[in-house]
């Protein structure tokens, strides 16, 4: 069913436009090679991969800092494979993580074609928690800043999704009604209720067909967004 009255569309980045687990596998691959860490990578990231979600969870929850994200959730990863690092080479990796994940710029499938589409009717923006350094040059080197008219990022703001707040401020910046937007995002708990909590509208984007929550509109492809819009 079509949704109706939108006129502008917010979009997550990372897990919804930008590949994060793809990109993201690919750079520890190539920081480990630099930093000489002989470790089995498939088997380091099938660790690290819901360590890192959990820790974001306490970052967006404020329960902890960026420099607590950055460092933990290595040496978490690390101690979980039972494979020693020095806290120096920690702190090394995490810096070089920071500056290599945006050199890789896989995007979900079907991200061109969905944003070339919904371009001619919607203005587009994004809502991130991701760290601003990052977020600004993933958006460049994958080709797709040009897109959105505001990126509203919860390090600006100085609250994260879910929080009302960065919801406000991003609808503040478009110069739109809540009733007039819609939020697209694969985080249940930061995305979409805290859209729905504000009164925005909210697609999920599940890709791994989790079915959260029958009663929120969901899409396991971005091309599926035009069922809706």
């Amino acid at each position: 069913m079509k949704i109706k009255g939108i006129t502008d569309i917010f979009f997550d980045l990372d897990h919804t436009l930008w590949d994060f687990d793809k990109n993201s596998a690919l750079t520890f691959d190539k920081i480990f090679k630099l930093n000489n860490i002989n470790i089995n990578l498939n088997e380091f990231l099938a660790y690290y991969e819901p360590i890192n979600l959990n820790y974001w969870k306490l970052y967006r929850d404020e329960k902890i800092d960026k420099a607590s994200l950055r460092f933990g959730r290595l040496n978490d990863a690390f101690s979980a494979v039972d494979f020693t690092v020095e806290n120096h080479v920690i702190h090394q990796l995490s810096e070089d993580y920071i500056t290599h994940l945006s050199s890789f710029n896989h995007l979900f499938e079907n991200t061109f074609e969905i944003l070339d589409y919904l371009k001619h009717n919607y203005t587009l923006h994004i809502i991130t928690n991701g760290f601003s350094e990052v977020q600004q040059g993933k958006m460049k080197n994958s080709n797709i800043i040009h897109y959105f008219k505001t990126v509203t990022n919860s390090e600006s703001v100085g609250v994260k999704k879910p929080n009302p707040k960065i919801f406000n401020h991003a609808l503040k910046a478009a110069n739109t009604p809540v009733n007039k937007a819609l939020m697209i995002g694969d985080n249940y708990e930061a995305d979409i209720l805290g859209a729905i909590n504000i009164g925005m509208d909210a697609i999920l984007f599940d890709t791994k067909n989790e079915a959260i929550n029958e009663d929120v509109k969901q899409i396991n492809n971005l091309i599926h967004l035009k069922n809706y819009l």
